[in-house]
């Protein structure tokens, strides 16, 4: 597949760049550097341009992506859909929760939203190394996992990482979404317009106080996708296939430079001993496949979905270790809960790393060794989905 060979070179790329990011910052040139992406360019500073601007570009992709497994992929279908669905809110709650019960009452318990997120890109990378060591329907389940994930990522970001609201902005924003679902209705296939107007729209999602990057999930949905089954491509088709490789090679990369240029203190292991950087790290680490693992074993229990022919519990598991990969959508959500204080957004990106490797080795290698396809089981727990 195109889309995980992209996501596997993107992955090696986005680690070349955090650790290039990393040596640099903590040589004689790191206060240089560190100062470049936080010096202004106009009214904003170069880190900001990244994060607001460019990665609405990848948001944009995200809802993309979101809107064909919903319309023509493994969402499509509720039997399909239920056990990524209910396996990701179980990866959303359950990291959640272990960060609260580390932070409850204190400043840090902003950062709740930090662990509920899965690096999609690193996530699917990591599935793609191990080959045709795993199932086919394992690496179908985690691209669902994770696009679910990322929808609870960015519904946690408008909800609860959103300051100040000027409704008169947010209602010019949903004017112009609304337009452009209009132009959708009336089948306007150009890209040229719902381009152009999502540009104002994230402008008016910027100025409004929410998220900009929420525009482009917004934008995705206007975007006109396939009206029948004689359509082979659209619009949206089109722009996806256009963004994949300028996401994964350029903005994924250029945020990672920008994001990880962390200058280290010499007691940045006692840092991880905080209640904060432990609720990170549990969450992640353990609280992701525990959340994934167990919400699905309880809904197949419950009889409501059932696994895949060849997968078990021991690919559900795995899954969930690589679900604890957070990298971009983690640093992205630290910024928004500590917007402002330098040293916690530090100490949080420095947990973000550390268990992001973590779960990314412990993971592959699980699933190198346990990840072998079923065969031919036929109990209740491995039957296939639509059954």
């Amino acid at each position: 597949m195109d889309f995980l060979a992209n996501e596997q070179a993107g992955s090696v790329i986005l680690i070349l760049c955090t650790i290039a990011s990393l040596i640099i910052a903590n040589t004689a040139f790191g206060p240089d550097y560190v100062n470049f992406w936080h010096g202004h360019l106009g009214p904003l500073t170069v880190e900001l341009w990244i994060n607001d601007l460019l990665m609405a570009i990848f948001f944009l992709l995200i809802g993309l992506e979101l809107k064909r497994e919903l319309f023509d992929g493994e969402l499509s279908s509720v039997k399909r859909a239920l056990l990524p669905v209910i396996a990701a809110l179980g990866g959303i709650i359950v990291p959640a929760a272990i960060h609260f019960s580390f932070n409850q009452g204190t400043p840090t318990q902003a950062g709740i939203g930090i662990p509920m997120a899965t690096d999609i890109a690193f996530a699917l990378g990591a599935i793609s190394l191990l080959g045709g060591r795993v199932p086919a329907s394992l690496k179908v389940f985690l691209v669902a996992l994770a696009v679910m994930d990322d929808l609870g990522a960015i519904i946690v970001i408008a909800v609860f990482y959103t300051a100040k609201l000027n409704f008169v902005y947010l209602l010019g924003a949903f004017a112009v979404i609304a337009l452009l679902g209009v132009l959708n209705r009336l089948r306007v296939m150009s890209l040229v317009p719902y381009l152009l107007f999502g540009v104002l729209a994230w402008y008016l999602m910027f100025r409004s106080g929410v998220h900009a990057t929420i525009a482009g999930v917004l934008l995705a949905f206007t975007i006109p996708f396939k009206h029948n089954a004689a359509e082979k491509i659209s619009p949206s088709n089109i722009l996806e296939t256009m963004l994949h490789k300028p996401v994964a090679f350029l903005i994924l990369p250029i945020f990672a430079l920008a994001n990880t240029g962390i200058i280290i203190d010499p007691n940045w292991t006692l840092k991880l001993r905080e209640a904060n950087s432990l609720g990170i790290m549990a969450g992640l680490v353990i609280g992701k496949p525990i959340g994934i693992a167990l919400a699905s074993y309880a809904a197949v229990a419950a009889g409501i979905c059932r696994l895949p022919l060849d997968l078990n519990w021991k690919h559900i598991f795995g899954a969930g270790l690589l679900g604890g990969i957070g990298f971009t959508m983690s640093i992205f959500i630290t910024n928004l809960a500590f917007a402002g204080d330098m040293q916690m957004i530090t100490e949080s990106k420095m947990a973000i790393l550390i268990a992001s490797a973590m779960a990314g080795i412990i993971g592959f290698i699980w699933l190198r060794i346990m990840g072998a396809p079923n065969q031919g089981d036929t109990d209740l727990d491995t039957m296939d989905l639509d059954e």
